[in-house]
């Protein structure tokens, strides 16, 4: 009997085992797991209970790139008193290279602890032909509707000249364009590049090749060859999701479309640069291109000893002016001049580089006196005409009212100005005229001060080495204080992240949203699966934290989950991501 109800109960707690462990289910699941190499594959990470940190696997590492995701969805519903919570995030993949693929782990921080799915194993064979039903046959062949082009402003330009390529998609009037994603960025190199912020993309009619189509204008950038000979200009690539009109109508009479994708690119293009003529040449030329005004300019001609004077030698003009120094002036030795402080005040519209650079030097004249400052001169290659043009700066004279008198103006008094400015400057120290020596013969260290303390040392830090060992001890027992450590490095690090990612907006919100909810779990000492804005309101009311503060943090929340769906703004990412930074500081100071 008494065997029988051991064996009864150990089924039960073996039963209760198998269901605690069973409660959080965090899986891989694959549309398909063989697929052709022009096919796509979506892939879905889900779990049944809420969690944070989610790390997706490496994609482009396992042979796969990414065109489309990470797309979130929550699903959460009670029936008949029990509640089921679904969460789920979705990537499209298209496969690198044919042969067997393995998708890596993905994981994720739930109730403190990290779940791993299983890897997949993918197999990509040759192309397939994808199924196309006749009632659906599009009207227009997508490869005649789309175009990538990059109109380059010059293709032969001397070296330093500038170039502008400006990338339009050309879309036919027929068809739809739902979303557009870079697959390969252009790559300059040898080339100073600076990209043009386009705020908003614009339709506009056109035409290519003689057809009347619409384009989008998507890039602009400036480029500035920097050597001679041909450079390769690599291609933007873009997969494009578009509709396309079919031969069906529905009940109204309306035609259906079709959802299609197509990878276009603008081509790799090849520029012809030429040097710059060594014929004419000047001596003193520092790469400058372009066409210039050049000025040296002191801020004072007349001063006492021991005040100083700015001399500003500047350029300004259109041409490449990030990418050549000044002329440095050069001064007599009884003037002091330090290192100058460059200042830059440059715009690049796509006509090229604009503006002005300037070099600023502090001088202090050491004695009295007329010192003339010879004229500065700067030479440039202007690509309009081909030729090199030199400038000068017109010459002035430094007047010192008073101080010492110059070695050179008082020869006949020489050592005394010698001593003068030898103690004003205080450059050197007389050398020393008496020798000390040291006795050569010492006592052995065996039995000395010094081995008696080598002796006794490890004696004496023993005490500390055990009470480092006990202090080690209390924080590795300190569950609650190591949770709320790593939790506050979590979201400094997904707050650094979302700074980065702000030209994605799904990533953006995503890191943002990881950043608010592990800083909340250290602050609040509660788990992602019990962050309702109800409980995050009264907690952080508990710890004294304002009204306002409180409010703006629940705006921020509900932002970070609807902005990943909605359409936002440049200005919108920005502006959220300034208000994460101020209360994260706020509710610093204001939890107790």
């Amino acid at each position: 009997m008494n065997m029988k109800l051991v064996t009864y109960i150990s089924a039960i707690f073996f039963l209760l085992l198998q269901t605690a462990t069973a409660q959080v289910q965090f899986e891989a699941k694959v549309s398909k797991t063989t697929l052709g190499i022009n096919e796509r594959l979506r892939i879905d990470f889900t779990m049944n209970d809420d969690g944070d940190n989610f790390e997706p696997p490496n994609f482009d590492a396992c042979g796969f790139k990414v065109v489309a995701g990470p797309s979130q969805q929550v699903s959460q519903s009670w029936i008949n008193g029990r509640s089921s919570f679904s969460k789920t995030y979705s990537y499209f993949l298209i496969p690198k290279s044919r042969g067997t693929l393995t998708i890596k782990q993905a994981s994720i921080e739930i109730r403190g602890q990290i779940y791993k799915t299983s890897p997949v194993r993918i197999t990509v064979t040759a192309a397939v032909e994808l199924p196309k039903d006749p009632n659906y046959a599009p009207q227009v062949s997508v490869n005649d509707a789309i175009h990538l082009v990059a109109e380059v402003s010059k293709n032969n330009p001397y070296i330093n000249e500038p170039i502008t390529v400006v990338y339009k998609l050309y879309i036919s009037y027929d068809i739809g364009v739902k979303s557009w994603r870079e697959l390969d960025k252009p790559k300059y190199n040898d080339f100073w590049s600076q990209n043009i912020d386009i705020k908003e993309l614009r339709a506009e009619d056109g035409t290519y090749n003689g057809e009347k189509m619409r384009y989008v204008v998507l890039r602009k950038t400036v480029l500035y060859p920097q050597k001679s000979g041909k450079l390769m200009i690599e291609p933007l690539s873009l997969d494009i999701d578009v509709q396309l009109p079919s031969n069906r109508r529905n009940f109204f009479g309306q035609v259906l479309l079709i959802d299609d994708s197509k990878r276009v690119s603008a081509g790799a293009r090849t520029i012809n640069v030429k040097p710059l003529p060594e014929a004419g040449k000047p001596e003193n030329f520092n790469g400058a291109v372009g066409r210039f005004s050049f000025n040296a300019k002191p801020s004072k001609t007349t001063l006492n000893n021991g005040e100083s004077l700015d001399l500003t030698v500047s350029v300004s003009g259109t041409g490449n002016l990030k990418l050549f120094t000044l002329p440095k002036p050069t001064v007599p030795s009884s003037l002091e001049m330090y290192d100058p402080v460059h200042s830059e005040n440059v715009s690049t519209p796509l006509s090229g580089m604009t503006g002005s650079i300037s070099d600023t030097y502090t001088i202090i004249p050491q004695f009295k006196g007329d010192y003339p400052i010879k004229p500065l001169t700067f030479s440039y290659f202007d690509p309009s005409v081909g030729k090199y043009k030199t400038i000068s700066s017109a010459p002035f004279t430094i007047k010192v009212l008073d101080g010492p008198a110059n070695a050179s103006a008082t020869a006949s008094n020489g050592n005394e100005v010698q001593k003068q400015a030898l103690t004003k400057t205080a450059q050197f120290k007389f050398i020393k005229l008496k020798t000390k020596l040291v006795n050569k013969t010492e006592g052995d260290f065996f039995g000395s001060t010094g081995f008696y303390s080598l002796m006794i040392s490890p004696l004496l830090a023993l005490p500390l080495l055990l009470l480092i060992r006990r202090r080690n001890k209390a924080v590795a027992a300190d569950v609650v204080g190591n949770k709320t450590k790593n939790s506050n490095k979590l979201a400094k690090r997904f707050l650094s992240e979302a700074k980065t990612a702000m030209n994605d907006k799904e990533r953006f919100y995503i890191s943002l949203e990881r950043a608010l909810h592990n800083f909340l779990k250290a602050k609040l000492q509660i788990e992602t699966s019990e962050m309702s804005k109800m409980k995050i309101a009264e907690l952080l009311q508990n710890k004294h934290a304002t009204n306002e503060t409180t409010s703006a943090l629940i705006r921020l929340i509900e932002s970070c989950e609807f902005a990943r769906y909605a359409p936002t703004s440049e200005s919108v990412i920005n502006a959220d991501y300034e208000t994460a930074v101020d209360l994260l500081n706020q509710l610093e100071k204001q939890i107790k």
